[in-house]
């Protein structure tokens, strides 16, 4: 599948990013169009199912279809494959953060680089 990458460098370790994305409980806390998610696990493996409520409004079933642990995973949503997850240290405290878009979805970049701004509020430390 051809894709694209929408990427950000975060001032956050890698291992924080990588809780973030692999986590399916915190999708809401950074992802535009994610209101909730049903998934029995607590982090992702290849397997994992589960649903995610959009924030248009639909819920759709999901299935991860690959995972590195600690660098990326892939998945299927509604039965068609949807974005790719990708961390790559810098160095100790930045992490570059990408999204593997689909050619076809190439609108949907604009939700990534949304999700992008709110991965850094939740991950980077407030100035003080």
């Amino acid at each position: 599948m051809r894709t694209f990458a929408v990427a950000a460098t975060v001032a956050a370790p890698a291992d924080a990013a990588w809780d973030a994305l692999a986590t399916p409980s915190r999708w809401s806390e950074w992802g535009p169009s994610v209101r909730a998610v049903d998934c029995a696990d607590e982090t992702v493996r290849a397997g994992t199912t589960g649903r995610v409520r959009t924030t248009p409004g639909p819920s759709l079933r999901f299935v991860v279809t690959a995972v590195e642990p600690g660098r990326s995973w892939h998945w299927r949503v509604a039965g068609v494959a949807a974005t790719g997850h990708r961390v790559d240290p810098v160095d100790a405290t930045n992490t570059r953060i990408t999204f593997e878009v689909p050619c076809w979805a190439a609108p949907y970049a604009v939700v990534c680089r949304r999700a992008l701004r709110r991965l850094a509020a939740v991950l980077e430390p407030p100035n003080e």
